[in-house]
C-alpha cells in the first residue's frame, strides 16, 4: 500500500517512526536516531516498505499466483546450481538481473 507515496509523506512517517523510539527508548531529541532505530530492530521507513515489497514478491511467485513472464526470471537458490548447504531447505529467490532489466 506505501510503495508510490510520494517523499514528503515517507519523511512524514520517519518523523513517527523517530518521535515513537524516542518515547520507547527513552533517547533525547538530539540523540541520532540510527542507533535508537538498530536498538529496537527497527528499519526505516523506506527500507521497511521495500522490505515487504520483496517478501510479498517472493511469496507470489513461490505459490505460483504472478503470471509466468514474471516468474520465469526468478529461481529457487537450490536451482540455480549452487552448493548444497544445510539451509538449502530455505525458499529464496534468486533474480536474473539481466532479464530484469
Amino acid at each position: 500500500m506505501l510503495y508510490d507515496i510520494s517523499g514528503g509523506l515517507i519523511q512524514l512517517l520517519q518523523s513517527v517512526q523517530n518521535a515513537a523510539a524516542r518515547l520507547v527508548t527513552g533517547a533525547r531529541r538530539r540523540d541520532h536516531i540510527t542507533p535508537v532505530l538498530r536498538q529496537l530492530h527497527w528499519l526505516p521507513v523506506k527500507q521497511k516498505i521495500d522490505f515487504k515489497l520483496v517478501v510479498y514478491a517472493e511469496y507470489k511467485t513461490l505459490h505460483g499466483l504472478i503470471p509466468q513472464y514474471l516468474s520465469d526470471d526468478c529461481q529457487l537458490v537450490t536451482e540455480v546450481g549452487r552448493r548444497h548447504l544445510g539451509s538449502s531447505n530455505v525458499y529464496t529467490c534468486a533474480v536474473n538481473t539481466v532479464a530484469a532489466w
